[in-house]
């Protein structure tokens, strides 16, 4: 009996030994019960650690890099060396008076860091090209893609540019940028946070109010039914015909690429909005990243409020130091169609990735050379209509090429659409997939909501008794456990 207990102990202790290490088929995410255990432990000893700056950057930098160890195993110490050595450089430039010796640095920090990402991200997607060229026999290379490498070299980017245009002025000490490279809930999926807009925060080191706290949990917890109820329910329908997309109609088809479009939306805003709000709990604002960006009437006005953070970046350190729109409306409709091209290829190493980006940037050159035509229609709801209806639909048939396996499944989604469709089949898909339906309508309805409406309902928990943001906070949980999936589902933003 006693060597029996003694077995089970030992165990029970292997596997909660287990759980800390990093597991490849299980990354640690947000919506897992995991993190969230975690984040309880750590929350009272960072409240306890935080009128001691040092003290608390120390405890922070270490939860998060634990964070990415149990996101991406070893490369932990690659974001380590990552920081240090751009931390450095930043020392350097800042202390050197000569323009070329800090444009040197600069563009050695710059090349050091897309060599790194082009290594991980690009290099088999480069050889399988020249392969196809040469007709070579293309082995791939056993190359594993650390999680968030794409947002946090574009922090680091943005930061070492910024202080080679004395824009900024670097941090005294490396801890205090490793804290700002490796801030946990932007860590791995963004928001892409800029130097210049956190590190004040992170000098004043302000202990957060009441209302931060409160206004953070209520961003964790739509997040969390954005992701863990919405976007992975009608994921598993959207699934089914992005695999195999031969087997349905033009009906199912549609619906499918109608369930992405949404898919995407609750999956990416959704762990912003944690991301967001486990910030602010902890005393620190991200920003905004997405701001109901199917309201769009035109791209512009989509890429405004789409990935804010991204967009904002790829103007600010892309569209504007290839000349923007000084140099011309030709220049101007190829700088901004260069920059959603990198833009595309930010976002994955294949062509249809590139196809996506560059038919982005070919729609934004469109709009903006019939602006002047544009401006002398009248505004009415019709217009209003017309320009929503246009923008939605060709923003939607683009995440068909980047949620599709391949160019040729896209190609054939979309022919199947405008193929193979009959009106007649709407009862029958409603009847099949009712639950589906109904969460889908919910959620188009949600979104088209005024902001302020949403800003009401969130002061609205902020002010409440503790009785009913309890509530609230139980009414989620039981939310997810009815429409959570056998596995938690990866955020779709991960493989960026």
């Amino acid at each position: 009996m006693w060597d029996s207990l003694l077995t089970d102990f030992q165990t029970a202790l292997g596997n909660i030994g287990n759980m800390f290490l990093y597991d490849p088929k299980a990354p640690m995410l947000f919506s897992s019960g995991f993190f969230w255990t975690l984040f309880l432990l750590f929350l009272p000893i960072y409240a306890l650690l935080k009128k001691s700056r040092t003290k608390m950057i120390v405890f922070v930098v270490a939860f998060s890099l634990y964070f990415y160890y149990k996101s991406s195993g070893l490369f932990f110490l690659m974001l380590i060396a990552t920081s240090f050595v751009d931390w450095s450089i930043s020392k350097m430039m800042a202390r050197t008076q000569s323009r070329s010796a800090r444009l040197s640095l600069m563009w050695f920090s710059i090349i050091l860091s897309l060599s790194i990402l082009g290594y991980f991200k690009y290099a088999n997607f480069f050889l399988w090209n020249w392969n196809m060229m040469v007709e070579g026999n293309f082995q791939p290379l056993d190359i594993i893609l650390p999680v968030g490498i794409s947002f946090y070299t574009f922090q680091s980017i943005s930061y070492v540019v910024d202080v080679y245009k004395r824009r900024l002025e670097p941090t005294k000490r490396w801890i205090d940028y490793l804290f700002f490279l490796s801030f946990f809930p932007a860590l791995v999926a963004g928001p892409i946070v800029r130097a210049d807009y956190f590190l004040p925060q992170l000098e004043k080191n302000e202990v957060p109010s009441a209302e931060n706290i409160w206004g953070g949990l209520w961003l964790v917890i739509v997040g969390v039914i954005k992701k863990a109820v919405i976007a992975d329910y009608i994921a598993q329908y959207n699934d089914l015909i992005f695999n195999d997309p031969s087997l349905y109609t033009g009906v199912q088809t549609l619906m499918g690429v109608l369930g992405y479009t949404m898919q995407i939306y609750c999956d990416f805003s959704g762990y912003s909005d944690m991301a967001i709000g486990l910030a602010l709990i902890m005393g620190f604002k991200l920003g905004l990243n997405f701001d109901s960006p199917y309201q769009s009437r035109n791209l512009t006005e989509f890429w405004r409020r789409w990935h804010i953070s991204l967009s904002s970046w790829l103007r600010d350190y892309v569209y504007i130091p290839l000349g923007g729109n000084r140099k011309g409306t030709f220049r101007t409709y190829l700088n901004n169609f260069l920059t959603m091209l990198i833009g595309g290829l930010w976002h994955g190493a294949a062509w249809k990735f590139v196809f996506w980006g560059a038919m982005h940037g070919v729609g934004l050159a469109i709009h903006k050379a019939c602006k002047p035509i544009l401006a002398k229609i009248p505004d009415n709801w019709l217009t209003i209509f017309l320009s929503w209806a246009i923008t939605f639909v060709y923003v939607s048939l683009l995440w068909v090429f980047f949620r599709a396996a391949s160019f040729e499944d896209s190609v054939l989604i979309i022919k199947n659409i405008f193929v193979d469709f009959q009106w007649n089949q709407f009862p029958q898909f409603f009847q099949a997939r009712m639950v589906w339906c109904v969460m889908m309508l919910v959620l188009i309805v949600m979104h088209f909501v005024p902001q302020k409406w949403a800003d009401a309902a969130g002061l609205l928990f902020v002010k409440a008794p503790w009785v009913l943001k309890l509530v609230v906070f139980v009414a989620a949980v039981q939310l997810v456990v009815e429409f959570m999936s056998e596995e938690v589902a990866p955020f779709i933003y991960f493989q960026f």
